[in-house]
């Protein structure tokens, strides 16, 4: 009875917060804390799992201490909560530069908002705001202050990612006022709830990483398995790309080249010209080249001689309603969407403001936002190559349809006004070699005036490789096709055919080992790339967290190949799929500055862990599927998929405990249920489920658990894909 009890709450509370994310996502954050996360009843679900939790593992006299410190560390970190939940005050001040105040905006129940005095003061000396050399990119925010507790005075600091403590209480940078004068920082009591939560996250790291290593535990158990000498796997589909024809009016592609070698002012970061085209060429059309042109050479088609390129079909239009609906096809040319002097998307794009968000409207506000890229650009208003540094050294680069500041010299002024329609007149004419003069020019002044915001030689470099080399496109078709090949074999080995003699099978596995160390090397070298351009490790974004999928997927391959020839399959196969998803247009592989919040080793580790932990979960659905179409080898491939379940579910355990960590010290609050936090604790709670052999005899058996397990991997698709597109919530960014 106890267990069954057990199990129905456990399942209730998970779909108890997954209906609370999407309640939120209808009704609001403030909605679904009061209604669900905040109300008595999910207290009590959660209190009423633990004790039964407790009281079944003392009904079983389970007398293994790995165990005992592992649900114990739950109840801890829950203990923790309810402190948090119970004594925690948090809320906002806000501070002038000169005033001192103790007051701040307490948040109470159901959210709702009350005065409140701290038992000591604050006065704001100065709020700043740091930027990223050359950019209006915020690198850091700061507010320097001193504390005044009676007669004693105390220097206080706030930034980005770095608390000021004073008695109970702790400071956390959270806004500022518009003109930079004024700050607001947010305030947070839980001398309780903080130190036992905590404590639960170090039990519960200690227990993940024993449950690994344990010479009794289960996972030493799956180690020692025979069936873990023998498995199979899986195929999936290959995609290309190719374009034909010739566009008419451009640059030589020398030229072109020299142009795209410039630096400019693109995306808050100074980088090569030829980044921007390819970005230009890949928003809006959809591919990196026209027609067999370069990027570099369709930018500057666009720039002088836009009027031909207006009746080119370039502009890609994805959606079929709308193209349906005006008549257009996949990629059409600017000139289609101007008829009689009337701009045809007009009336749709005001709609869509006013509030008509149906698909024709949505198709319509995206076509638009690539018109506009394409008339800024034949406008050169996008063209921020032309720097100027003031007598202060604030280095600020311009576009030539830029208003200009007025300690700028007149001689300068003239040449950043003039020197895009001076070089049109060549281009007109011509007369490449002056165009080419032009353009040395231009690299002569931006050394002269761009100062320290030029990135470096190597920075510089490595962006030119990566423009010059798509690694994901590549590697995609380069491991899907090994992947099949490596398939047929791995089947023909288990099937003993005849062609695979001992001479043939050693020669494949070396070629396939080698092969796969080749693919890692390369996509190990793309993202050392990315890192040397950003500046900070590759997992800003989604295109950047598929690749850092694919490098683990490929690094536990190569690690486990040896042993597991199947292994080696998963490999090139799932990092494919991986690098796949990262090539589809959906995810923007454009480099940025990242938030100043995100800028935090702690995120770095919590994303990592996180991104291997999917890496694993990911290969246990291949051995699910593949365990339920071939069942005569279901058994070795439920082995093969808990040796990556257990390290998973520690991965991601350990991964969720680290953003907690890192959120408590950059937002003031461990855990906020987030849509993103939320369907992460579902994931974790779903897979630990299957981790419960003992317990549900169900998961013993094969073809239940490789079910199980496919129906798994939907929470892993909704926490790494359904929250970005489907729900709200803070972690928009990942």
């Amino acid at each position: 009875m106890i267990k069954k009890t057990t199990c129905f709450i456990y399942v209730a509370l998970l779909v108890a917060m997954a209906t609370a994310t999407m309640v939120e996502n209808s009704h609001g954050t403030n909605y679904a804390h009061t209604a669900i996360y905040g109300s008595w009843w999910f207290v009590l679900m959660w209190t009423a799992l633990t004790a039964l939790g407790v009281a079944y593992l003392l009904k079983r006299h389970v007398r293994h201490w790995g165990t005992w410190m592992l649900h114990g560390s739950m109840v801890v970190i829950l203990v923790g909560a309810l402190l948090t939940h119970l004594t925690a005050t948090k809320g906002k001040m806000h501070l002038r530069e000169g005033e001192t105040t103790n007051a701040y905006i307490a948040e109470g129940d159901g959210h709702d908002m009350r005065n409140a005095m701290l038992p000591f003061s604050l006065q704001l000396q100065r709020f700043e705001t740091s930027y990223h050399a050359g950019t209006s990119a915020a690198a850091d925010y700061e507010s320097v202050f001193t504390v005044i507790d009676g007669h004693e005075r105390q220097r206080g600091r706030v930034s980005m990612n770095h608390i000021f403590s004073y008695r109970s209480y702790r400071f956390y940078q959270a806004s500022y006022d518009a003109d930079g004068h004024g700050t607001v920082l947010a305030v947070n009591s839980d001398p309780w709830g903080i130190p036992v939560t905590y404590t639960g996250y170090a039990l519960l790291f200690f227990s993940l990483l024993f449950m690994l290593v344990d010479p009794k535990g289960p996972y030493r158990r799956v180690l020692r398995s025979d069936l873990l000498r023998k498995g199979a796997l899986m195929g999936l589909l290959l995609f290309a790309l190719a374009t034909s024809g010739r566009a008419q009016s451009t640059v030589p592609r020398a030229t072109a080249d020299k142009l795209g070698r410039l630096c400019m002012l693109y995306n808050d970061r100074i980088c090569p010209v030829e980044t921007y085209a390819l970005d230009f060429c890949k928003k809006v059309y959809g591919a990196r080249s026209y027609k067999g042109l370069t990027a570099n050479q369709v930018l500057a088609g666009w720039l002088f001689y836009g009027n031909e390129w207006a009746t080119e079909p370039f502009i890609r239009v994805k959606g079929s309603a709308l193209r349906k609906q005006m008549g257009l096809e996949s990629h059409s040319a600017m000139a289609n969407f101007f008829v009689m002097g009337q701009y045809t998307l007009g009336p749709l794009v005001e709609e869509y403001y006013q509030g008509n968000t149906d698909k024709v409207h949505q198709q319509a506000l995206d076509v638009d936002r690539k018109l506009m890229l394409v008339m800024e650009l034949r406008h050169a208003a996008s063209l921020h190559l032309l720097p100027y540094t003031t007598p202060h050294g604030v280095t600020t680069w311009y576009a030539p349809t830029d208003t200009l500041p007025q300690t700028m010299n007149h001689q300068q002024a003239l040449y950043i006004r003039s020197v895009f329609s001076l070089m049109a007149q060549d281009v007109a004419a011509g007369r490449w070699d002056r165009v080419d003069e032009f353009l040395n020019k231009m690299d002569r002044y931006q050394h002269a005036f761009g100062g320290r915001t030029l990135p470096s030689a190597p920075r510089y470099q490595a962006e030119r490789v990566l423009n010059a080399v798509p690694f994901a496109t590549v590697l995609f078709m380069v491991n899907l096709t090994l992947g099949l090949i490596a398939l047929f074999y791995i089947m023909g080995r288990m099937t003993e055919a005849r062609w695979i003699t001992p001479r043939r099978r050693r020669w494949a596995d070396g070629t396939f080992a080698a092969l796969l160390g080749l693919s890692f090397l390369a996509l190990t070298a793309a993202m050392a790339l990315r890192w040397m351009v950003s500046g900070n490790m590759p997992l800003s974004n989604g295109y950047e967290t598929m690749l850092l999928l694919a490098w683990f997927v490929e690094a536990i391959a190569l690690l486990m190949q040896r042993r597991f020839r199947i292994v080696m399959v998963f490999g090139f196969l799932l990092s494919g799929f991986f690098l796949l998803v990262s090539h589809i247009n959906a995810m923007d592989p454009a480099i940025g500055q990242m938030m100043p919040v995100l800028n935090s080793p702690l995120l770095s580790i919590h994303v990592s862990v996180i991104m291997m932990s999917y890496a694993l979960l990911s290969l246990t659905f291949i051995c699910a599927v593949m365990g339920l179409l071939m069942r005569r080898h279901e058994g070795e491939l439920q082995a093969l998929s808990q040796l990556f379940l257990y390290p998973a579910v520690a991965a991601m355990g350990i991964g969720i405990f680290i953003g907690a960590i890192w959120a408590n010290v950059s937002w003031g609050s461990y855990w906020s249920w987030d849509s993103k936090e939320t369907w992460a604790l579902i994931t974790f709670m779903v897979y630990a489920i299957a981790l419960h052999g003992g317990s549900l005899p169900a998961f013993r058996r094969p073809r239940p658990y490789h079910w199980f397990m496919v129906l798994a991997f939907l929470s892993l698709i909704m926490t790494y894909f359904g929250v970005n597109y489907l729900l709200s919530g803070m972690h928009s960014y990942a």
